[in-house]
């Protein structure tokens, strides 16, 4: 017996997020928020989502860059564009502490992590449910 999927990290998860991070690095914290998946630790996101496409050629070989699309939620409203994604824990990124070698953002998001395992407890699945009767049941 096995779950899947086989590759699921089923336990305590964190998401360090900063000011650098625009499209992907805004849209996945966005999600990764929405599905309650665990705290962000950081700072806001830009918020710089609208993809680029349809980027026509021009006559001279240069191209055009476009913003060309962007989402809005389930719930019909228009976000992170121009707000970014707001950490549930937030720690600045220090320069002078990032150039001697530390991370106070990694730092408080492996704390965050480390007091979530104090009280995960892991779902076991050891039997098998019963065998279905009916198709697609």
């Amino acid at each position: 017996m096995f779950n899947t999927p086989g590759g699921g990290i089923y336990g305590p998860k964190v998401m360090l997020i900063d000011q650098d991070a625009g499209s992907g690095g805004d849209f996945l914290p966005y999600a990764f928020k929405r599905q309650k998946l665990g705290p962000l630790v950081g700072t806001r996101t830009w918020g710089g989502l609208i993809g680029i496409s349809t980027n026509p050629p021009l006559i001279d070989g240069a191209s055009l860059t476009v913003p060309f699309f962007r989402f809005f939620t389930p719930d019909g409203e228009w976000h992170v564009e121009n707000e970014g994604v707001t950490p549930d824990i937030e720690v600045e990124l220090d320069p002078a502490t990032v150039n001697k070698g530390g991370d106070p953002q990694l730092d408080a998001a492996i704390a965050q992590a480390m007091k979530q395992l104090e009280s995960f407890k892991p779902v076991e699945r050891s039997d098998a449910p019963p065998m279905p009767r009916q198709p697609g049941k």
